[in-house]
């Protein structure tokens, strides 16, 4: 087996299949307490260190449980919001200043292997090191010389499942052992179809007989317009039932409001995925008889789980609140990525 550390681990959903090639993860860090509880669920048998890796109390912690444990692999998913275009793109902002605190437990622990995922434009940003800008993949590959550093944006939807989702995969990879390489891409895509066509139909507040498959309560108006607006299809394009107030157009992107297609992979899973109002949440639908369709409603928890590759996979504690459950849902990493990336590990010492 292969030890592993997962750092900003959330519920450690990027980590579920790590075992089946041969990799336990036996020190995780996660600076959330309900997370940490979360992943703690999950992974039972793994040291969750919960506090904030940029303390140098908490950093020495987790340097010193993983030398203990002789680490050789690090999976690390540092926060994006600074390097996200869906976010303010603060070059200040200290979210961005985490991959320094990374580097350093990289240094402290001296891995054979390191995985970082982070948004799509990830390796295209620069952080300031002691007042100076850099850009930041000159800057982990300046702050580790003895090791190969390689960057590509995978989409999660090329390895199994039913959601496109884009990430930066950063691979680095020590000089003196097996180079990590990039997965090649699945012959044939999973639509949304495929993966959530067989479970029963839902309208807002119904619930089925099956483990989180219910819809939220919506807003009267959001699935009036909904029920008015074809699979694949935005309400602001409807001719008469489109969002509106006091009789005035709602100005807005066409993103929202939008229903998802069924013939395709999902759109990325953002953490306002209860919202009908946010971008392309809205269950593709049927149409029915009286013109109308279907599931005028965002997707519920079970069809998140199964477009995300981790139906089976995560336990979910009794005390988790479903908006908990869904900014998780929202923000993490599906793990057929790690799991692909890993694959060429199996059976390495």
């Amino acid at each position: 087996m292969i030890n592993a550390l997962s750092l900003f681990a959330c519920s450690g959903i990027g980590e579920l299949r790590l075992h089946e090639n041969g990799i336990n993860t036996v020190v995780a860090n996660e600076l959330i307490e309900k997370r940490a509880k979360f992943y703690k669920e999950n992974h039972p048998n793994t040291n969750m260190i919960c506090g904030s890796i940029s303390e140098a109390a908490t950093k020495k912690t987790i340097i010193d449980e993983c030398v203990k444990n002789n680490v050789e692999y690090i999976q690390a998913t540092p926060p994006c919001q600074g390097f996200s275009q869906a976010g303010a793109m603060d070059a200040n902002d200290p979210r961005n200043f985490l991959i320094i605190d990374t580097v350093e437990v990289i240094k402290g622990i001296n891995p054979k292997w390191v995985l970082i995922e982070n948004v799509p434009g990830f390796a295209r940003n620069s952080i300031l090191v002691n007042g100076a800008s850099i850009n930041i993949i000159d800057y982990i590959r300046t702050s580790l010389p003895n090791y190969n550093v390689t960057c590509e944006v995978l989409n999660a939807a090329d390895y199994g499942i039913a959601q496109t989702r884009k990430r930066a995969i950063v691979l680095i990879s020590r000089n003196d052992v097996k180079q990590l390489e990039y997965p090649a891409k699945f012959s044939k895509r999973v639509t949304v179809r495929d993966a959530i066509g067989h479970l029963p139909t839902l309208e807002s507040g119904q619930k089925s007989s099956i483990d989180w498959h219910y819809s939220p309560v919506h807003n009267t108006k959001h699935i009036l317009w909904m029920k008015n607006t074809a699979t694949g299809e935005t309400a602001f394009d409807n001719p008469v039932h489109y969002p509106q107030k006091d009789g005035r157009v709602i100005t807005g992107f066409k993103t929202t409001y939008k229903r998802i297609e069924w013939d395709k992979p999902a759109p990325t899973i953002t953490m306002s995925n209860g919202a009908i109002s946010s971008q392309n949440n809205v269950h593709p639908g049927n149409l029915l008889a009286d013109g109308t369709y279907s599931d005028a409603r965002v997707l519920s928890i079970k069809e998140l789980m199964i477009i995300s590759g981790i139906d089976g996979l995560w336990k979910i504690p009794t005390w988790a609140k479903d908006n908990l459950i869904r900014h998780m849902l929202g923000e993490s990493v599906p793990p057929c990525i790690p799991y692909e990336v890993t694959k060429q590990l199996k059976g390495v010492v």
